[in-house]
């Protein structure tokens, strides 16, 4: 069965739990008694047609706050890569440096964003600044160590082979290990992709003028609460864009690391 239309026939369950939780949706927050009996108020719980009006009524608006979000994301994402990728090269060749650090790295992410979101602000304004430290921040753990895990995978045989064929370290490093650990990094910014927009919402929300974090708390503050849950829907769409883009990638540069992974017979011959 060719590749591609296997991969389109695994999404119909998805597509259609997915219509069906809208239906159900939809029924619930129509229907009057069935409303009243879930404690589904409409200011609160707006129904998927109130919702998808929104985002074609508030298309304008909303768009243009995507943008924003999206360019904050980016940022945050590309930094967080860039230093994710140079901290696991730097802990994988320095054992010294690994036992110093890696700690350290691990504490990153056991402060609260939501407590040093407003702190960022304070110290660096309402621009873009603070959004791109918190996304980083949220995205550099999963890159980080899955990259150095990745590194550390390569068999030691490997490398003797290597060097006793005159490869020096830096060689070792860049024709064998990094090879090795590029699925490895791959699957830690598929991580990083979905969870950057809760960094980009999170730093929205401690101050900024415009964005889709900015554009929820206005919506809240104003119970327009449609175009709050159509801005969560642009959040999501986003994410799973990135995530998309980045699975395809994969495919594409370090197709070794998803055929390890692709369970036997799912994805046909190549």
């Amino acid at each position: 069965m060719n590749g591609r239309l296997a991969s389109v026939l695994r999404l119909w369950p998805t597509a259609l739990a997915v219509l069906a939780l809208l239906g159900a949706w939809q029924l619930a927050a129509s229907t009057g008694a069935l409303a009243d009996a879930l404690g589904l108020d409409s200011f609160l719980v707006p129904s998927p047609a109130e919702i998808g009006d929104s985002l074609w009524t508030d298309r304008g608006l909303l768009a243009d706050n995507a943008w924003v979000t999206l360019q904050e994301v980016v940022a945050g994402f590309a930094a967080a890569l860039a230093l994710g990728i140079a901290t696991a090269v730097v802990l994988h060749l320095s054992p010294l440096a690994r036992r110093i650090s890696y700690p350290l790295v691990i504490a990153s992410q056991t402060i609260p964003v939501i407590v040093i979101a407003p702190v960022l602000v304070v110290w660096f304004g309402f621009g873009i600044g603070p959004k791109v430290a918190i996304i980083a921040l949220i995205c550099f753990f999963p890159i980080a160590v899955n990259a150095l895990d990745g590194l550390g995978t390569v068999p030691a045989e490997q490398r003797k082979l290597m060097r006793s064929l005159g490869a020096g370290r830096l060689r070792v490093l860049t024709m064998l290990e990094a090879p090795t650990a590029l699925p490895f990094v791959l699957s830690g910014a598929k991580i990083a992709a979905a969870v950057a927009v809760i960094g980009a919402v999170f730093g929205e929300w401690a101050g900024a003028n415009d964005g889709l974090g900015h554009l929820m708390l206005v919506d809240n503050a104003q119970l327009e609460v449609p175009r709050l849950f159509a801005a969560m829907v642009w959040l999501s769409a986003m994410a799973i864009a990135l995530f998309a883009l980045l699975s395809m990638l994969e495919r594409r540069i370090a197709w070794w690391g998803a055929a390890e992974r692709r369970p036997r017979g799912a994805g046909g011959d190549r």
